[in-house]
């Protein structure tokens, strides 16, 4: 379908081709949305054609109004103030965009880009369970990628599992000490749990000791460092890096539980990845790029064996890559991650998701890797979001304050339950259905909740106001949905086809439904302007102001009980391409939209 400002730049240029006998190009001319103070549609720029015309600004507009309206039967009427030629479309144009939207089954998938992205999303610690911050960043990297999709580009969706490092070890030491022996089986509960619990443990542990040795005459900073946890945290992680075989058993062990936690949670969100990297394995590859930028000087090997890159110069500070003992710092396998995928999947492009406060990080990577001689660096995007707040304030891991993950899942279930038997329209509905029902409207409301804030913005995030079926939410867009199925299963039970076919030019739409199929057609442009953003917030609210216009329009307008059969038809084949496009709007967001609520 072309897009009402293509369709006027096409015909504005044949109208200047036989009023001036000059051929332009049409994409050279400038056309917007009218503004709301003035009549019309859509607006034609006439400034930049009066060297054409050679004439005055009206002059020359009212010159190309008057040729459209006598041309083109898809143009009403038009007015022109001062340089800016305001065009109204005709009942025709409204009718052909609406059978032509109705006709088309992709509507809103853009062309392919022929360009192939990764998106890095959720790369949790396994020292954890999933949390709140977590399910931002996955649903983030979830619908980035579908609407990267849905902008024609071809994505992978990549995670890499933060499964070594000092904080595994943490986790692994508490275990050994304060929960030898104990298993998820034997407590009861998700293996990630179990490790989250030594994690929460090793902290208060550490802790602990800090307060002695300062207790004892040590600054704070000194007991921080010789605390004998903490200490025996980096001894433990040296004997990974040399594979002690008791270290390797126990590491594969606990990590194994919380792999299993992990799926279950992702399970749940609907969340799958179609790569999936481990620090452990790609932290080696980063060593090997460290060599290489020695070699080449873009790296310098300091006293104590350390590794540095120098970014003063560029305006950054000392970088480290590797530390004296020959370990490894996010940084290392970072280089190395990078590396390998683009020259693995041959991307043109990377999309790391990944919290704001690692724009520093990413700054550094990139600046690195441009030094490294890698021109793809310049290909690398990080989403830099905001933190997730509650209503009590910041969330800390390590205190064990978290929101977690599976606990949230469930609480929207319940909330979902709650508000759906309250309002006593599933009365009638299977026990079996009404449970996935609840899960959906759950989770719905969870996602949307989540990406309809633009992802640089930190978010406060409310439970309760999430499921409202009123407002902003995505429970009002599954019941606007369900609304109109309901809709469109009566007109079968009462025998009623329809089609894209059944929407004729000689049809009056009214305001509202002319309203509606605007909306209609602006779904391309909101798919395009949300690809350019990395913001599924311009798909969230996009889809809320539809459904918003149909509860309107719904409110004043009959259906069903619409004498006129052709104005009937038409109407129900506007309001089903309109529930297709919520369908398609949401999917983007990872929401199911139900058929009954």
């Amino acid at each position: 379908m072309m897009s009402p400002e293509l369709f006027i730049q096409n015909k504005a240029a044949e109208a200047i081709a036989a009023l001036y006998s000059v051929q332009m190009e049409p994409a050279s001319l400038q056309v917007s949305v009218t503004r709301k103070e003035f009549e019309g549609d859509y607006t034609l720029v006439v400034f930049p054609l009066l060297k054409i015309s050679k004439s005055a600004p009206e002059a020359t507009g009212n010159a190309i109004g008057e040729y459209l309206v006598a041309n083109v039967p898809e143009i009403a009427r038009f007015n022109c103030v001062k340089g800016f030629l305001n065009l109204l479309f005709s009942d025709v144009f409204w009718n052909e965009s609406l059978r032509a939207i109705a006709a088309d089954d992709n509507f809103g998938q853009l062309p392919s880009t022929g360009r192939r992205v990764m998106v890095e999303f959720s790369s949790p610690n396994t020292n954890k369970p999933l949390h709140l911050g977590h399910i931002r960043n996955n649903l983030l990297g979830d619908s980035v990628s579908r609407l990267l999709k849905a902008g024609g580009n071809e994505v992978i969706k990549s995670t890499i599992v933060n499964d070594r490092g000092v904080h595994i070890c943490k986790s692994m030491l508490a275990w050994q000490k304060f929960f030898d022996g104990k298993t998820p089986q034997s407590e009861g509960i998700k293996g990630d749990h179990l490790v989250g619990d030594c994690y929460v443990a090793f902290d208060k542990w550490y802790k602990g000791e800090v307060k002695e040795l300062m207790e004892k005459g040590m600054s704070e900073e000194e007991a921080k460092k010789e605390a004998p946890s903490i200490k025996a945290a980096h001894d433990m992680l040296v004997a990974w890096e040399k594979e002690d075989p008791a270290v390797r058993e126990l590491w594969k062990k606990m990590n194994g539980w919380v792999y299993e936690g992990f799926d279950q949670t992702y399970d749940a969100l609907g969340i799958t990845f179609d790569v999936v990297d481990h620090e452990s394995e790609t932290y080696i590859l980063g060593k090997e790029l460290v060599q290489k930028g020695l070699e080449s000087g873009v790296f310098e090997r300091e006293a104590d064996g350390s590794v540095w890159c120098d970014l003063t110069a560029d305006g950054l500070d000392r970088k480290l890559v590797l530390r004296g003992d020959g370990t490894s710092v996010y940084i290392t396998q970072d280089l190395g991650t990078a590396e390998r995928r683009f020259a693995n999947y041959n991307l043109d492009s990377h999309v790391y998701v990944v919290g704001n406060e690692q724009d520093y990080h990413f700054q550094v990577l990139k600046l690195i890797l441009k030094k490294l001689g890698f021109d793809w660096a310049d290909q690398i995007y990080h989403l830099s979001y905001g933190m997730v707040e509650l209503p009590e304030g910041k969330m800390k891991s390590r205190e064990g304050t978290v929101v977690d993950a599976d606990d949230l899942i469930e609480a929207m279930y319940q909330e979902a339950k709650k508000t759906s038997e309250e309002s006593g329209k599933l009365a009638d509905m299977p026990e079996d259905e009404k449970e996935k029902l609840y899960h959906i409207i759950g989770l719905g409301a969870l996602k949307y909740f989540i990406v309809k804030v633009d992802p640089k913005k930190t978010m406060l995030f409310n439970p309760k106001e999430s499921i409202d079926f009123n407002g902003n939410t995505g429970p009002f867009i599954q019941y606007t949905h369900a609304r109109i199925c309901s809709i469109l299963r009566k007109a079968a039970e009462q025998g009623i086809a329809f089609g894209a076919d059944d929407v004729l030019n000689t049809l009056e739409p009214s305001a509202k439904e002319v309203r509606l199929v605007k909306l209609l057609g602006l779904f391309p442009d909101k798919i395009g302007e949300a690809v350019a953003a990395l913001s599924p917030a311009v798909v969230a609210n996009y889809a809320y102001e539809l459904a918003k216009e149909f509860n309107q329009y719904y409110h004043d307008t009959q259906i069903l009980k619409e004498p006129d059969e052709t104005l009937l038809k038409f109407r129900l084949v506007l309001i089903a391409t309109l529930a297709r496009t919520l369908r398609s709007a949401m999917a983007v967001l990872g929401i199911q939209l139900p058929e009954r609520m």
